[in-house]
């Protein structure tokens, strides 16, 4: 923008330059017809290229004007999910339609329900204003912000009746304000009481110090229910989508050093519920390992510090210019409801 505005100013000083030539000449009555089109038509220029140049100036403010004034909300009668505009489009509430309590954490910019990427090796850059409680950190972009609370940018949103597109400039989560050189895509729509989100990551890394052929661990991507969702449900056998038994593994807490880490969600899915058996469940048809588990004490709400995890986790190797792309589910419900959607969504993929 700031090349094409000066183009456009000098292109107007020697529009005006000619322009003062020809009303000079004008006035001593020794320009011909052709010479009266050729003024006309340089004032007539020169008035385009002062639009173009005052509304190109203006686009970038107006843009940001229509995504402070969006209205990032879905309500479909049975639920309703909110995104937020200011930490990079995550999806940052979701109620029932008549309720008011929003089952997502928000604690901190490392909670949500975001999009989280890794690539390349675990790198000690605290010289570089890495943060010493995150290093050494491997590349990783994350969609709501850093871990010193600084946001990521909105490029574009688009909502429709049911649906949402978001596109930002994601974070470095360990680094200090420092925007990744990638962008972050995210589809987001409401369908009865399941929420279906299409992410999608581009990457154009230039020369940094992670390298390139290190395979990491994804988060599918990173779900964090409040801890008042405090029972972990899973089907961990060998006869996936035939309704056998559940399995309700004891939750791993992350004071033990990780989350826990499951290696055969064979139905691809895994759910956190209250006492009621009512919650959310996170399904991914390409993971059959997840990560769960609970930071800090169970019955906790959205805004406070502790919170539930899940994320379907996959192996990828994630290039310097790798455009990576996954679809997921969150459905929203009693246990019952919650398994009879994704053999649903498993059935008509």
């Amino acid at each position: 923008m700031k090349t094409w505005s000066l183009k456009i100013r000098v292109l107007g000083v020697r529009f005006a330059a000619a322009a003062a030539a020809c009303s000079f000449r004008g006035a001593a009555h020794s320009i011909d017809r052709y010479s009266r089109y050729l003024c006309i038509m340089i004032k007539t220029v020169r008035l385009l290229f002062s639009f173009l140049f005052i509304s190109g100036a203006s686009c970038p403010i107006s843009a940001q004007v229509r995504i402070q004034n969006a209205d990032p909300v879905i309500d479909n009668g049975i639920l309703r999910i909110k995104l937020d505009l200011s930490r990079g489009g995550a999806i940052a509430y979701i109620s029932l339609s008549r309720q008011d309590r929003n089952i997502v954490n928000i604690a901190d910019e490392g909670r949500y329900i975001q999009q989280s990427y890794y690539a390349g090796k675990a790198v000690d850059r605290k010289k570089d204003g890495q943060s010493p409680h995150w290093s050494p950190w491997s590349w990783n972009p994350i969609q709501v912000g850093d871990a010193f609370r600084h946001r990521a940018k909105i490029v574009s949103f688009r909502k429709r009746k049911n649906s949402f597109y978001v596109k930002c400039i994601p974070m470095l989560w360990d680094m200090n304000n420092r925007p990744a050189e990638a962008e972050i895509e995210q589809w987001t729509s409401l369908e009865g009481n399941v929420i279906k989100g299409r992410n999608r990551l581009t990457c154009h890394r230039q020369q940094d110090p992670y390298g390139d052929s290190v395979v990491n661990d994804q988060e599918l991507p990173a779900v964090y229910p409040v801890s008042a969702l405090k029972n972990l449900y899973a089907y961990l056998g060998d006869k996936p989508f035939s309704i056998d038994t559940l399995s309700n593994p004891v939750v791993v807490n992350l004071s033990g050093g990780f989350w826990g880490r499951y290696s055969n969600v064979s139905e691809h899915w895994m759910a956190f519920l209250d006492d009621q058996n009512w919650g959310i469940g996170v399904y991914n048809p390409r993971c059959m390992e997840f990560l769960a588990g609970r930071s800090g004490v169970p019955d906790k709400e959205a805004s406070d510090g502790s919170t539930s995890y899940i994320a379907p986790v996959k192996k990828e190797m994630l290039l310097k210019n790798t455009v990576y792309e996954y679809e997921y589910d969150l459905i929203v419900g009693n246990l019952e409801e919650i398994r009879r959607g994704i053999y649903a969504l498993h059935a008509n993929p």
